[in-house]
């Protein structure tokens, strides 16, 4: 499931599986969270948004329960839905965790549904990925980059920046999500803009430059479209990195991930204590273990970049590009990028994609 689109507003991907017995189901609801021996004793953190195929957390719930004895149930809400059902559960808490985009983050805080908490590890989260009174936190992230099927370029070299996919021999072979439709692609927008040497407060350069990758034929599905990569049918797709190492070494496709040289955007995902939550103890521990060194690592495993500076098995971190590539990939201030995002998605459909 790393198929699943990142987000900043309310719009996320979509994952359902429930919260009793880890089965299939349509959601969650504060009914049913006895153990799986049916009794209502067993130990248990209620965590939001914890699909089992992304970003490793199956094999971060299981580990945990081994260590712990603490049971923590899939979940596939995204991040809106998250959020949606902590403000409206405010009085009466379900949940213990809520993992989230970061711009949630500050959502969380100002709806007070967040609550303050340091583990261990919380002074090595960078100062820009955490509220400085631990009510969110990075846990780990990823970054804008070019997945592209080798395969279906042919002879056409793999591009290595920005600037090269205005040269026409890309023309009609880029894509990436709309931006008006889907978070990740508003990513895209902001990292191009980013590379381009525009600000939060200055779009023009972004706009510019996309107003010419548009004229060489830009496809934007609506919805996720690592499907469409595999098929060859967009050759070059600007999107998270997992999606490709995901296609790369689970599908076996011919994939390459490229960080352009000019430079991208992180994706980072948090992690927030829910206020009042029902098993708060056992949510910090989950928390904890998040963080831990082999918390981090299991994360690794599931191709998202662990936010601590921890060693990664030799082969899980061969998977990446290399440390060199990620220096050039760099956070912004993500309550800034939230806060314009109707404006900038106002000036991709008035000035780049206008009349198509």
């Amino acid at each position: 499931m790393m198929k699943k689109k990142w987000v900043w507003a309310t719009v996320s991907a979509v994952m359902a599986l429930t919260l009793a017995a880890c089965s299939t189901g349509t959601g969650t609801s504060g009914a049913g969270l006895a153990g799986q021996d049916g009794s209502s004793t067993s130990k248990v953190a209620i965590a939001y948004n914890n699909p089992p195929l992304w970003a490793n957390w199956e094999a971060v719930q299981a580990k945990f329960m081994e260590k712990t004895g603490i049971r923590v149930p899939a979940d596939n809400k995204n991040s809106g839905q998250a959020m949606t059902a902590m403000i409206a559960e405010k009085n009466k808490p379900v949940a213990d965790v809520a993992y989230l985009g970061i711009t949630f983050g500050p959502q969380a805080v100002k709806e007070g549904v967040a609550e303050a908490y340091k583990p261990e590890h919380f002074d090595e989260i960078p100062a820009d990925l955490k509220d400085p009174d631990g009510k969110w936190m990075a846990v780990h992230y990823g970054a804008i980059a070019f997945i592209v099927n080798k395969d279906a370029l042919g002879n056409v070299p793999v591009p290595r920046s920005w600037a090269d996919l205005l040269k026409p021999e890309y023309k009609d072979k880029v894509g990436f999500l709309d931006p008006t439709s889907a978070a990740v692609g508003y990513s895209v927008v902001t990292a191009a803009n980013i590379a381009m040497g525009g600000t939060l407060d200055n779009w023009d350069p972004g706009i510019q430059y996309l107003k010419q990758l548009e004229q060489n034929g830009t496809i934007h599905p609506k919805q996720t479209a690592t499907a469409k990569v595999m098929k060859g049918e967009i050759p070059i797709l600007i999107d998270a990195d997992f999606n490709g190492y995901t296609m790369k070494y689970n599908d076996q496709a011919p994939i390459e991930v490229v960080i352009p040289k000019e430079g991208s955007l992180k994706v980072p995902y948090i992690v927030s204590l829910v206020k009042n939550g029902p098993n708060q103890d056992n949510g910090k521990k989950y928390i904890d273990f998040m963080l831990s060194d082999e918390g981090q690592q299991l994360f690794a495993q599931g191709y998202v970049r662990p936010i601590r500076a921890v060693d990664i098995p030799r082969e899980t971190k061969d998977k990446f590009l290399p440390e060199s590539d990620y220096a050039r990939v760099q956070s912004v201030n993500y309550e800034q990028m939230n806060k314009v995002q109707t404006e900038v998605n106002e000036r991709w459909k008035n000035e780049v994609t206008a009349g198509k």
